[in-house]
């Protein structure tokens, strides 16, 4: 009945929030470092294919970060390349895909807040 001793049954609780929860969240964020929204829609959009009018779309539709991710145009091939610690964990470390996927979104996003620069931020890309 239970999930084991690795918690493999578990589904977090973040994979059913939905993106229009976050976003403000991340434009809030990297607004108080003197960033600006289409910083965070261009990290968003380099990493999952989204474009403006997608991003649009699921933000209306309330799309939960699981089917934001599983509906994504084009995961970029450099994503892997996104590492560092982002909520006290190793983003390279995380061994449950999705949340992997969500952990990179949000290390990004505190790359445009920090005042990384772009092309660093977007891995070479």
């Amino acid at each position: 009945m239970g999930a084991g001793i690795l918690g493999a049954m578990t589904r977090h609780r973040i994979f059913g929030m939905s993106f229009a929860r976050i976003y403000p969240l991340y434009v809030a964020k990297v607004e108080r470092k003197g960033h600006g929204q289409a910083e965070v829609d261009q990290v968003i959009e380099w990493l999952t294919g989204y474009d403006d009018a997608g991003l649009a779309r699921v933000i209306a539709d309330g799309t939960d970060l699981e089917t934001f991710f599983a509906e994504a145009p084009a995961l970029n091939e450099n994503a892997p390349l996104i590492t560092g610690v982002i909520c006290g964990m190793r983003v390279e470390e995380i061994d449950d895909p999705l949340m992997q996927r969500i952990r990179w979104m949000d290390k990004l996003v505190d790359e445009v807040a920090r005042g990384k620069k772009m092309s660093s931020i977007l891995r070479g890309s």
